[in-house]
């Protein structure tokens, strides 16, 4: 019997405030839930604007801690009202002055499982992410999950193979990325790097992207958000580039297994010859 889960994944506009943003979600995870959807995720910061293309200390207030804050304990509720893995992107704060871009992972029966702190914050016009972010520092955890094994890497990140490959190590049978990019800046990469990444270590990616502008500034976000497999090829249609959506599809996880033993990256790996990558 085939290994199938059925994943989602959504791509939102910004509604102007949390309480709506969060009610629109849980939506969108209650229609996941009622197609047989077991997992799903949303973007970058979900629950804010992308307030990073402007650079004012009013935005710090988007914070809250992670998980005893509002938004992962309201999740929490969620995945056991729904029965699905939620993996939850928040802008963490963990005691005054100490901020992160967060990813909280919920299991179905609404158990914390833990969380990824984005490792690569970038600092360039439209995405100052430095002026409120530490670069993570809890590595690369794959969560054990209804769902299957779980990794997340968050938007910027995907440009640094080195996590991909992490979280391949670590055994990742899935791995969520959720985003806000917009056009013109990295655009013809959308769909390079992370096909790119599901084949090199032979895993599903979910590419999260928002979509729409928002008031803080002029990106664009341009959805066309998806889900890649192990061969690199789209399962099912990419999303829309300028409307909101759900996404959900059927995943072959025994594909995984089938790839590795086909290509065998992993085992023709050299890491007694890569020194270099870790030299300052």
């Amino acid at each position: 019997m085939a290994n199938v889960v059925r994943a989602a994944l959504v791509q939102a506009t910004w509604t102007g405030d949390t309480e709506s943003m969060v009610a629109k979600h849980e939506e969108h995870a209650r229609e996941a839930a009622r197609r047989g959807a077991r997992i799903i995720g949303f973007q970058e910061v979900f629950n804010s604007p992308y307030f990073c293309q402007v650079q004012e200390p009013e935005h710090y207030r988007w914070a809250e801690p992670v998980p005893d804050g509002p938004t992962v304990r309201r999740m929490r509720e969620l995945a056991r009202e729904t029965g699905m893995v939620i993996v939850v992107p928040v802008f963490e704060v963990e005691q005054p002055g100490l901020y992160y871009n967060t990813a909280a992972v919920i299991d179905a029966d609404g158990t914390y499982l833990g969380k990824y702190r984005k490792h690569h914050i970038p600092q360039i016009k439209g995405f100052y992410e430095k002026y409120y972010f530490r670069p993570g520092n809890l590595g690369w955890p794959v969560f054990d999950t209804a769902a299957g094994r779980v990794g997340v890497y968050i938007c910027y990140d995907r440009h640094f193979p080195e996590g991909w490959r992490e979280l391949g190590l670590n055994g990742a049978q899935l791995v969520y990325n959720p985003s806000a990019t917009h056009r013109g800046l990295s655009a013809h990469l959308w769909r390079l790097e992370q096909p790119a990444a599901a084949v090199a270590n032979a895993y599903y990616v979910a590419a999260i992207n928002r979509v729409g502008t928002e008031a803080y500034g002029a990106n664009d976000f341009y959805g066309t958000s998806y889900f890649v497999d192990p061969r690199g090829q789209f399962v099912g249609d990419v999303a829309s580039d300028g409307k909101e959506e759900l996404v959900v599809r059927d995943l072959d996880l025994d594909l995984i297994d089938e790839v590795r033993q086909t290509w065998a990256f992993y085992r023709d790996r050299r890491p007694d010859a890569y020194e270099g990558l870790v030299r300052p």
